[in-house]
């Protein structure tokens, strides 16, 4: 019998290819198309990978000419904040323009359904927290106005051609595939975890910890970090939703609970005994004091609960894969 294809843009990237896993284990095929400017083939275990830009007409139509997937799950974009204050124009190319493409193939591949990677960078500075979806939307950077942007054709693509999507707006990805085949490997890499255990690991230098003083607990940043593994999890519940007919919405992804950059510190500490070598070093414009999600519409619309939900277990994950990667 065959199986519903499922196509991941960005599958061969880090929350990609942990959701490719997601959908294979629970009877998807999916197929990945990537660029592979940033994506990993040995990511790539699930299903056929298609190297292809989404903004590639004649390449985008021909996947979905052979592969007529059910749905599309959309990673492919660039993530880096600070590369998209350098470099706005670039961002606004792959990012906006790449979705706009990707939604006209859909449109001649007669595919109605769309999972979007979104972000809490399209809140921008919370005004409350835990922040819900219906918080204003202000992105404060090229990188959150992207996405919001990605979001807004999105929503106005479903009463002009019915292409219904669901917009998944996630905290903080982090830890690794419990089994230890895939995890995460970003090349500038600028995520906390595998930051701070690279430098226990000695393969990066000194930890910078940006800003002491904030109006938090330890004076340190607090985000709400979510296993990757339960990210994989929402986004194939959010594909079974649109398939039943759901209609089209926006959702936060995240534990609800916030752990501290010197908390993140200390847990990478315990999982590999390991201590983290850090320097203090000056608040980073634009970075809030805390960024915390309420996912109660997330539990109510597609019935997800993350699973890891303790940063000592998440962390552990993230150092196991590391450490099996170190003299790789």
């Amino acid at each position: 019998m065959e199986r519903t294809r499922i196509l991941v843009t960005g599958g061969a990237g880090y929350i990609g290819s942990h959701t490719c896993k997601a959908l294979s284990a629970v009877g998807f095929e999916p197929v990945t198309v990537d660029s592979m400017v940033r994506g990993h083939e040995w990511a790539v275990q699930w299903g056929p990978l298609v190297k292809a830009d989404i903004r590639d007409v004649d390449a985008m139509t021909a996947t979905f000419e052979k592969y007529r997937p059910a749905a599309v799950i959309h990673f492919a974009a660039f993530i880096e904040v600070g590369e998209s204050v350098a470099d706005p124009a670039t961002f606004y190319d792959n990012n906006v323009w790449g979705t706009l493409c990707l939604l006209r193939a859909m449109q001649r591949g007669n595919c109605p359904n769309i999972v979007f990677s979104s972000s809490a960078a399209v809140y921008g500075t919370p005004e409350q927290t835990p922040i819900r979806e219906d918080h204003p939307l202000n992105p404060i950077n090229p990188y959150g106005r992207t996405k919001l942007m990605m979001e807004q054709i999105m929503a106005d693509f479903d009463p002009a051609y019915g292409t219904h999507h669901v917009a998944l707006r996630y905290f903080n990805a982090a830890g690794a595939d419990p089994d230890g085949g895939i995890g995460e490997a970003h090349n500038p890499e600028t995520h906390l975890v595998p930051l701070a255990i690279g430098s226990a690991l000695k393969t990066r230098g000194h930890l910078k910890v940006f800003g002491q003083d904030y109006d938090t607990p330890d004076g340190t940043c607090v985000r709400d970090y979510v296993h990757v593994s339960d990210l994989a999890q929402a986004h194939v519940a959010s594909v079974r939703y649109l398939l039943d007919g759901g209609k089209s919405t926006a959702l936060n992804l995240g534990t609800g609970t916030g752990n501290s950059v010197l908390e993140i510190i200390e847990a990478v500490h315990r999982a590999g005994g390991v201590a983290v070598p850090y320097e203090n070093a000056v608040r980073r414009a634009g970075d809030p004091a805390r960024l915390v999600a309420t996912s109660t519409k997330a539990q109510s619309v597609l019935g997800w609960e993350p699973k890891y939900t303790d940063i000592d277990t998440i962390v552990q994950t993230a150092w196991r894969w590391h450490l099996s990667r170190k003299d790789a």
